[in-house]
């Protein structure tokens, strides 16, 4: 018979992530700044002495804050190279087309 692990009461769904580590891991930041952004209106949700949220509801959240510049959290199936090219578009477009050269010294 199998046993059941302690907190199997919760459904956990494939993109859920648990504790401040994975939401932190997730986000490519510290655990401070993860637990800073929770307390300025990042989407998790406390229950006990855990805190859960989903990659979709942290990727949706990220986007608004971003004010419509491209984020993207890398992940195994992202293709960064298209991404890389889309940020790039971008920058161009806010900067009228004028790319910074590099200066020589």
């Amino acid at each position: 018979m199998a046993k059941k692990s302690k907190g199997s009461t919760r459904n956990p769904e494939s993109d859920s992530l648990k504790g401040w580590q994975q939401i932190a891991a997730f986000l490519g930041q510290p655990i401070s700044v993860a637990q800073r952004w929770a307390a300025s209106g990042m989407p998790v949700e406390k229950q006990g002495r855990y805190v859960y949220s989903s990659r979709e509801e942290l990727n949706r959240w990220l986007g608004r804050e971003s004010a419509g510049e491209p984020v993207q959290i890398a992940t195994a199936s992202a293709d960064l190279s298209s991404e890389l090219r889309r940020g790039l578009t971008f920058i161009q477009k806010q900067s009228g087309g004028r790319v910074a050269k590099p200066k020589v010294a």
